[in-house]
């Protein structure tokens, strides 16, 4: 794996606290609406503004955005409000004309990072530009096409990069608008510890009730920033109006917020992860020792002309092992998935055994 020197995405003024808060609305619908909503924000001490000039939209018909037309509005915040404005593109005119307009940041949305034909049609466009660049997580749950789109900017030149979890897109939508399926940052993080990760819990959520349980999870989680969408009257906003909040509440959720020291270690902490190392390593032998049992049945089933999958006995083996792990306090779903897990791989270990000539 190639080694990538992230650079910090922040801008001179923007404090490097947790969390780093971007907020602004969806669109930017008429002047009027952008400055207020500017003007509220920069008065709690929101340092830059986002918002969709082109929107993208899953249908057509709906509102794409004002386009071009809105750069000047975003001008006038800048010089009114001293705040750095920040845009979604997603094609190579996006970029020249964002550019043009003085546009301090931009980000690269969910439906773009999964094309990297996209992707790298906005990479050609930014080479030899020094701006920073905020990228999204595909809309699928795709690691490597998320770390591919970052691939492509940082080989533009661009070093200055941070990733926005803002969720996955599922047919069955149920608590969320899109699953947050908080391992794969965790792991784009394991994989870059100097990249900055942003959550944005209006997408992940869909709703404004769950934008503040959603961030105080990324800070439990040690996210650096959130990327939320703030307008002046969300009700009346042309696009995602249920997933806006009002600045004054954007305010009073920051200030609810509980942000723990990332770094801090005690003795006792220590030795409570010394316990659980242990721990791994007697689960990883018990494991080993469950695999080599596993392939002398499949030496077994082999000898007696048997199948290897039972699937009687993996019904009553799953049905049996969930109700024991209910009753020691363990989900259901969690060990459930784990024990299809290890079949699997018991399963894949016969199989060898059932080939071997």
């Amino acid at each position: 794996m190639e080694k990538l020197n992230f650079e910090s995405i922040l801008l001179p003024g923007m404090d490097s606290k947790r969390p780093v808060v971007i907020a602004g609305p969806c669109s930017a619908e008429t002047e009027d609406q952008l400055l207020n909503t500017a003007r509220a924000l920069a008065a709690n001490g929101i340092k830059a503004l986002r918002t969709g000039i082109w929107k993208p939209r899953t249908k057509p018909g709906g509102f794409e955005g004002v386009g071009s037309l809105g750069l000047p509005w975003l001008k006038r915040v800048k010089e009114e409000t001293g705040m750095y404005t920040v845009v979604e593109v997603a094609t190579r005119d996006h970029v020249f004309e964002a550019l043009k307009g003085g546009v301090d940041m931009f980000w690269i949305g969910a439906r773009t990072v999964a094309n990297p034909f996209a992707v790298q049609e906005v990479a050609d466009a930014l080479k030899g530009v020094d701006i920073p660049v905020f990228i999204k997580n595909p809309v699928n749950p795709d690691l490597e096409l998320w770390i591919g789109a970052i691939e492509r900017i940082y080989s533009a030149g661009i070093h200055r990069i941070a990733a926005i979890h803002r969720g996955f897109s599922t047919f069955d939508k149920k608590m969320y608008r899109n699953l947050p399926l908080w391992h794969i940052p965790i792991e784009l993080r394991r994989r870059y510890p100097d990249l900055q990760i942003f959550c944005d819990p209006s997408h992940i959520g869909g709703r404004r009730e769950l934008i503040a349980p959603l961030s105080q999870q990324a800070m439990d989680m040690n996210f650096d920033g959130l990327f939320i969408e703030a307008h002046e009257n969300p009700e009346k906003a042309w696009s995602d109006a249920a997933q806006q909040i009002t600045p004054e509440v954007l305010d009073f959720m920051l200030n609810m917020l509980v942000v723990r020291d990332a770094t801090q270690t005690t003795e006792n902490l220590t030795e409570l992860r010394r316990q659980i190392d242990g721990v791994d390593d007697q689960l990883l032998e018990l494991l080993a020792k469950r695999m080599r049992i596993s392939r002398e049945i499949g030496v077994y089933k082999k000898e007696h002309n048997m199948t290897v999958l039972q699937s009687s006995r993996y019904s009553e083996l799953l049905d049996n092992r969930t109700k024991a792990a209910v009753a020691m306090d363990l989900s259901a779903e969690f060990v459930e998935k784990i024990m299809k897990q290890i079949h699997e791989e018991s399963v894949r270990q016969q199989v060898v055994i059932m080939n071997k000539k």
